[in-house]
């Protein structure tokens, strides 16, 4: 019998749990970006639990590109924390699996890769600040565009911890100069989706060489009167991982996150839902 295919527009007023279990029968395998508007999305990072307790003293010492929102128990696919009815496995649209630090396939199940030994560790998204942004009337111009945000090596070194340590990547968004400060005191306010901006202007302060030519995701337009903002960024995380050279490490595949069931402008530490 063959699988009828769940449509993006169909689940767009879907619940965190109606979005995962799309995403879970295989009728879904799209990005998640504007879904369950209101509910925290999550990176993932998935490791052997060997290297888990160096990866989150690396996390713990780099809060603002890896804020920890969820870390599951070793071999348990659940993360009770999150949400009441998840499977790490299968409710994540589409993952990247990585083996000794290299590129070894795109799938959207991981059930028959999954061993006793994995740990997840979830990882705060910016879409939770971008929509605090957009609420308040401050453009961010990539989702204006239909693009995804720019990405860019920085020069800013990262707290090390085992084998992991690197630096940090950003991402740049052009907000008008009257608006920066706003910007950065609603930012501020969500530390699990990284926080308040890291640097404003000359892009060269961070060792910067061009933002028409970022190392991840498409140039935008910097437009008269804005200023060039720069936040910590989630792909700083899996660059470490990679650098790492792990047997097997598994992450998210770019805008596919895991959709959880907490409010993504939960101002305090994630609580277990009652």
């Amino acid at each position: 019998m063959t699988l009828q295919t769940t449509a993006y527009s169909d689940l767009l007023n879907s619940t965190p749990e109606q979005v995962r279990a799309a995403i879970r029968r295989g009728s879904y395998t799209g990005h998640t970006a504007g879904l369950a508007t209101g509910k925290l999305q999550c990176n993932l990072a998935i490791l052997p639990e060997r290297y888990a307790l160096d990866f989150l003293r690396f996390c713990q010492r780099n809060p603002k590109p890896c804020p920890v929102v969820g870390v599951s128990d070793s071999g348990d696919a659940n993360l009770p924390t999150l949400g009441r009815d998840i499977d790490i496995r299968s409710d994540v649209s589409k993952y990247r699996v990585f083996r000794d630090g290299v590129f070894a396939e795109e799938i959207d199940d991981i059930t028959e890769l999954w061993t006793h030994d994995l740990v997840t560790v979830a990882l705060g998204c910016s879409f939770t600040f971008e929509n605090a942004l957009l609420r308040n009337d401050i453009p961010v111009r990539h989702i204006e565009t239909g693009r995804n945000v720019p990405m860019f090596r920085s020069n800013i070194d990262l707290m090390p911890a085992g084998p992991f340590a690197g630096k940090m990547v950003v991402t740049m968004r052009p907000i008008p100069e009257s608006q920066i400060d706003q910007a950065r005191e609603i930012s501020a306010r969500y530390p699990h989706a990284h926080g308040a901006p890291i640097g404003v202007g000359d892009p060269a302060s961070i060792g910067i060489s061009d933002l028409s030519q970022p190392d991840w995701g498409d140039a935008v337009e910097i437009k008269a009167g804005e200023v060039p903002v720069y936040w910590a960024c989630g792909v700083t995380p899996q660059n470490v991982l990679l650098d790492a050279k792990l047997p097997l490490c598994i992450t998210h595949s770019p805008g596919h996150m895991l959709i959880a069931d907490v409010a993504e402008d939960a101002e305090t530490t994630i609580l277990p839902l009652q």
